[in-house]
């Protein structure tokens, strides 16, 4: 295994969807704790750690608008969904030893703390791992905004979005046999291209900011590893800006 860190500090954005596992709803035990394995053998580098889950796997907001919903109410059922899936990363963290605080975006004194973000930095300082629950607290951004929003805030130095794939491709590749798969692409090439990677609204504050992500499968064990010690893994989107 590595022993250095290429960062110091970081921003993991995780989907609902990857708590679920195969059955693609709900949070599956064995993979909230493979996935807590993966974060707790990175932060004993000495990484400070910032997440920012969603909720995919309890309820979507969008796709609920789609049958009728109406969209900043069905946006808030999601909020509430992250909140879920925060308090079930909190307790497969803390479970490993790991000093864990959860900050919502909006106000649930009961069962965590509001997002402060100076009192973020803070936690971090103190190799907490913080945990961003509820997205921005408005309905219409989605949590990769959220993500991206937090990243900045707490001066993480690359947002790790963690997916189903192991980067990303022209196209779908799993629709897809020839698709093309990127090693780098730029902000703007993601945009031109329409690329799922995050948002436009995500991407665009990236490039805006110069944050680098990087785009891995969080299936394979140790993929978080690898990432955090700059080992060729994914495909990181940077560049292309003001550069």
């Amino acid at each position: 295994m590595a022993s250095k860190s290429a960062y110091k500090r970081l921003l993991l954005k995780l989907s609902g969807e990857a708590l679920a596992g195969e059955e693609g709803y709900g949070i599956q035990p064995a993979v909230i704790q493979r996935i807590a394995q993966d974060v707790h053998d990175v932060h004993a580098l000495g990484v400070q750690v910032g997440i920012v889950i969603g909720g995919g796997n309890i309820f979507r907001g969008v796709a609920a608008s789609v049958h009728g919903m109406d969209r900043a109410g069905s946006d808030y059922m999601g909020m509430l969904a992250t909140c879920i899936n925060a308090l079930a990363l909190q307790d497969a963290f803390e479970k490993l030893g790991m000093q864990t605080r959860v900050q919502t975006a909006i106000e649930m004194a009961q069962i965590a703390e509001p997002y402060i973000r100076r009192k973020a930095i803070r936690h971090l300082e103190k190799d907490r791992v913080v945990i961003f629950a509820a997205g921005i607290g408005n309905p219409y951004f989605t949590t990769d905004t959220a993500a991206a929003l937090r990243a900045m805030e707490i001066n993480a130095e690359i947002i790790l979005k963690a997916t189903k794939v192991d980067g990303i491709y022209d196209k779908d590749p799993v629709l897809h046999k020839d698709a093309v798969k990127f090693d780098e692409i730029t902000y703007i090439d993601v945009l031109r291209k329409g690329l799922k990677v995050m948002d436009s609204t995500a991407i665009s504050l990236c490039m805006d900011n110069r944050l680098p992500i990087l785009t891995f499968n969080l299936n394979t064990r140790g993929n978080i590893m690898k990432a955090v010690c700059g080992e060729s893994v994914g495909t990181i989107v940077q560049g292309g800006g003001d550069d």
